[in-house]
């Protein structure tokens, strides 16, 4: 999509960065309609910088089998085809473990005896409601699951189609990460100008890579650490796009929970300059 429609992931390549600071500062420097969608599952917190109005919640639940023993022959498909060893076999014992099992559904279609009912498994809420013009939308995980993606599909699907969308995506490159970025128009990298954050961003500018996923660069902390960062964007062809300093209202303004705008209100013309030349 382009446009007023575009869908822009903020990642990071690890934890800390300030991709939420980043990513709902955005949202409130939006210049039209605006959907901001926290896919950081495992700790959502999005909502302490917008302080949404939660009006929806829904509970979220995954398929699992559920094997009736009375019509089982033991024949071993279902446990041969699991890829994640959530159904096993000794004997003419079968056992299934439902935090194992990634819901593929492959058991229920090896199984030419019709010993498997499907059952479900919680995973989560979603949440949603409004902060202020902000369609606000987030998932928050079981304590103790431990796959987020199936949740992170679920908020996705509430992207809208009308507007902009801002994904908040999880830290890391592992599968929530990339679940999130595989539908966004573009992606804007937070990072930080240390030796771990500049580790960490190369891969994920290495996944974005292999996605053919346009990015770019948002150095936090800017003025702290060393030119190690900007050097490997420019030899990589990646754009810095922006630029936070490291001061100290901004840091007493996110331990109060307030977002940059608030905290530095000189930073809204850039981060809405930014999102001009993003959009355009």
């Amino acid at each position: 999509m382009i446009g007023d429609t575009m869908r822009i992931a903020v990642a990071s390549g690890k934890g800390g960065t300030g991709k939420t600071t980043v990513s709902t500062s955005l949202a409130l420097c939006a210049p039209g309609p605006v959907q901001f969608l926290d896919c950081d599952v495992e700790e959502p917190n999005g909502h302490i910088f917008l302080k949404p109005e939660l009006t929806e919640s829904e509970r979220c639940v995954v398929t699992i089998p559920r094997i009736l023993e009375d019509k089982c022959t033991y024949c071993g498909k279902c446990r041969d085809i699991c890829r994640f060893n959530a159904i096993t076999m000794f004997g003419r014992t079968i056992m299934s473990f439902d935090e194992l099992c990634h819901s593929c559904l492959g058991c229920f279609l090896v199984c030419e005896d019709d010993a498997i009912a499907r059952d479900e498994r919680e995973i989560g809420l979603l949440e949603a409601g409004k902060a202020g013009v902000i369609d606000f939308v987030h998932g928050r995980t079981r304590v103790g699951e431990a796959m987020g993606v199936p949740l992170i599909k679920a908020v996705k699907k509430r992207a809208r189609e009308d507007r902009l969308v801002i994904f908040d995506a999880p830290p890391g490159t592992s599968c929530p990460f990339v679940e999130v970025v595989s539908d966004a128009d573009y992606v804007l990298l937070v990072t930080e100008p240390t030796p771990f954050g500049l580790h960490d961003l190369k891969l994920a500018a290495e996944v974005l890579k292999n996605f053919n996923k346009p990015c770019g660069v948002i150095i936090n902390r800017a003025d702290l650490g060393d030119d190690r960062v900007e050097k490997w964007a420019a030899k990589a062809n990646i754009p810095i796009l922006l630029k936070i300093p490291f001061e100290r209202k901004i840091a007493e303004g996110y331990a109060h929970g307030q977002n940059l705008v608030e905290s530095q209100p000189n930073l809204r013309q850039p981060l809405e300059h930014l999102l001009k030349e993003l959009v355009s």
